[in-house]
């Protein structure tokens, strides 16, 4: 016994409508099966409509916090330990790069709704994000995939 503790992986999650769903939760779950974990979820500050354009803010930022309040206790359960939670910016390529940059990150699982449903994969986020240098997991939601508690 080296007496030399393993350093976790750092993983930043990004993820907003699916991020109580099985399959994320299922991901997480692999991933700290494999070693010693730390996990941040990132959450998008939600903008709908002319605030995309405006840059206005009208309950975006509660919204995620909302989402983060409801997601933790169940990615924590499925991590095995405490998850950070933190409301990133309404751009899902900037909520990341903040996070790298204020936190840092050895990895990235994203979550995203299925293709047809998701503005994240049509933005192709995951090669954005995979540019970064970063290994990059996709978890996809199923597209009946009910959230715990809905």
């Amino acid at each position: 016994m080296s007496g030399v503790a393993e350093t976790p992986t750092r993983v930043l999650v990004l993820a907003h409508k699916t991020a109580a769903t099985p399959s994320l939760l299922a991901a997480v779950a692999a991933r700290a099966a494999e070693g010693p974990c730390a996990f941040t979820l990132v959450v998008p500050a939600a903008t709908h409509g002319l605030e995309r354009l405006s840059g206005a803010d009208t309950g975006g930022r509660a919204e995620a916090e909302e989402v983060i309040a409801l997601a933790l206790p169940l990615l924590e359960e499925a991590a095995g330990g405490p998850v950070e939670g933190v409301v990133g910016d309404p751009d899902p390529v900037s909520a990341i790069h903040d996070a790298i940059n204020l936190r840092g990150a050895d990895e990235v699982i994203i979550s995203t709704m299925a293709h047809r449903f998701s503005r994240w994969l049509r933005l192709d986020l995951p090669s954005k994000v995979g540019s970064l240098g970063l290994p990059v997991t996709m978890v996809t939601a199923r597209d009946r995939e009910p959230a715990p508690g809905s």
